[in-house]
């Protein structure tokens, strides 16, 4: 029997049924108008950026996070999503959330506000590696937004979940294509770059920025990449290799890094360390392994000694057309999509395939609908729309057990609404968000996204808030500025010792 069949036959009603996704949403906080980043700092009544569990900050004060539990059904995701938006609307004034992954107007670089966490060690932590990735690579690439989709199926391990990532690494054009929504961008974010970007000079002559056939600017060369992760080869080929990669850029010396220092002549932090990576997530990648962490622990440490717990998707670009930046029938594709990677038979990686890999991604990225795009497939190349058309030929029996085992027709209308959009490239966000820039916006990228910001705050709050939900939201809020607090005064240590504690190659073992 072969390993495809034996996966098929062990995925039974239960399993299915124990499928869990969550998601974790960035989004900048924006005025309205003028379209440019809100420089207020996290507004108190979303409580502590630290501690509150569904609204946080991501790299920036003006970049917030909203995060939802673990749930059994995409529609309960979205449901809590919406619920979060509608609760952080009421506390925003007239500020947006920006509905597009690439940045609204942006100041210069030094002045956009690094995340803030507090007077406790931990916070301050937050707030100095936040620091270091602005050092590293400037700030404006920080504030590109996204949504990360987790998911997890019961009785899988760890050489089940490594597999499912080679796949998905292998097939993840196939996402970049379909959902991919950021294909122009506000000329701010690149000034005084070299970006090989072309113009879309309305008569507003605000100065967009295109690629005519790009999918993802995001997922691009001029989104979260950097020179200095391009030395590191990580091997996806089990959690072993994985660690022991992810071990040598968390302690290897680079040398850029070492001149930046870790202090400043003024005696201020600059950066964690001098190492590669600073921390674990300061790795970029389409999809991580990960295990829940305890208070204090390392995320390697935590792989290491607990396996992987659940798959983190990172290359979804927030969609300008939907309410929340993801849809539910997004959500059910990504399923099927998963569990494919799961199921199909995943040989090990090689340095030669990471690397055209890493070319396949740019291209999708950068011209994904381009008429005959070809990627690398092995020994050969092969059409994007002909590679895609397989797999999604592949899936359609996932989605008629998936919607066999668990009732309705919803994963059978995801996979073919994507078909569709397969078969008329002009149907794909990509296109759509380039023709609405155009034909209603005057080309003005600000135009479009601050008409569509406005737009996602205006269904949001239209819709019923469910009974209660801004007294327990209120109540969140000052739970965990009462938790902030308890932290900021348990502390006893100070801050450089903290940060040698922690950074101590002992802890990810």
């Amino acid at each position: 029997m072969s390993d495809w069949l034996q996966r098929w036959k062990a995925l039974d009603p239960a399993r299915l049924a124990g499928m869990r996704r969550g998601v974790e949403k960035e989004s900048l906080r924006a005025l309205p108008g003028v379209g440019s980043l809100a420089l207020t700092p996290h507004p108190a009544a979303l409580g502590s950026a630290l501690t509150h569990e569904t609204v946080t900050t991501d790299f920036s004060e003006s970049q917030l996070e909203l995060i939802t539990g673990v749930h059994a059904s995409a529609q309960d995701c979205v449901q809590q999503l919406t619920e979060i938006h509608q609760a952080v609307y009421r506390n925003l004034g007239d500020e947006l959330m920006w509905a597009s992954s690439m940045p609204c107007l942006l100041p210069a670089d030094e002045t956009i506000p690094l995340g803030r966490y507090g007077s406790s060690n931990i916070g301050r932590a937050k707030s100095v590696y936040r620091m270091g990735l602005g050092h590293r690579y400037g700030r404006r690439m920080q504030t590109i937004s996204g949504i990360h989709y987790n998911w997890s199926l019961p009785g899988l391990g760890n050489d089940d979940y490594f597999g499912l990532i080679r796949n998905f690494r292998r097939h993840s054009f196939l996402l970049l294509t379909l959902f991919g929504a950021s294909p122009a961008l506000c000329g701010s974010f690149v000034a005084g770059r070299d970006h090989g970007l072309q113009p879309m000079m309305g008569p507003q002559g605000e100065g967009a920025l295109h690629l005519p056939y790009a999918t993802s600017l995001r997922m691009g060369r001029l989104g979260y990449q950097s020179d200095a992760q391009s030395t590191l080869s990580v091997s996806y080929n089990g959690l072993d290799g994985y660690a022991a990669s992810l071990q040598e850029a968390l302690t290897r010396p680079y040398p850029a890094y070492e001149k930046i220092g870790i202090l400043n002549p003024g005696g201020e932090y600059n950066q964690l360390s001098t190492t590669l990576l600073q921390i674990e997530n300061e790795f970029y990648g389409t999809i991580r392994p990960k295990r829940t962490i305890r208070s204090g622990e390392r995320p390697l440490h935590a792989l290491r000694e607990r396996g992987v717990e659940y798959v983190e998707v990172r290359c979804m670009d927030l969609d300008p057309f939907e309410p929340v930046g993801i849809a539910a029938s997004t959500m059910r594709f990504l399923d099927i999509f998963l569990l494919h990677c799961w199921l199909t038979d995943s040989p090990g990686d090689s340095p030669a395939e990471l690397a055209a890999l890493a070319r396949n991604q740019q291209r999708t990225a950068s011209a994904g609908r381009e008429p005959g795009l070809q990627l690398e497939r092995g020994d050969t190349t092969v059409s994007l729309r002909d590679w895609g058309r397989e797999l999604l030929e592949a899936f359609g029996p996932i989605a008629q057990r998936l919607d066999g085992e668990l009732g309705g027709s919803l994963y059978g209308e995801a996979l073919e609404q994507a078909r569709a959009r397969w078969a008329d490239f002009d149907q794909l966000p990509s296109a759509r968000v380039l023709a609405a820039m155009q034909t209603q916006h005057e080309s003005s990228h600000l135009g479009f996204i601050g008409r569509q910001s406005a737009w996602a705050r205006q269904h949001v709050l239209d819709q019923p808030a469910p009974a209660g939900l801004m007294e327990r939201f209120d109540a969140s809020a000052r739970q965990s500025l009462q938790k902030q607090a308890e932290i900021e005064a348990a502390d006893t240590m100070d801050f450089e010792t903290f940060r040698q504690q922690y950074l101590d190659p002992a802890n990810l073992r």
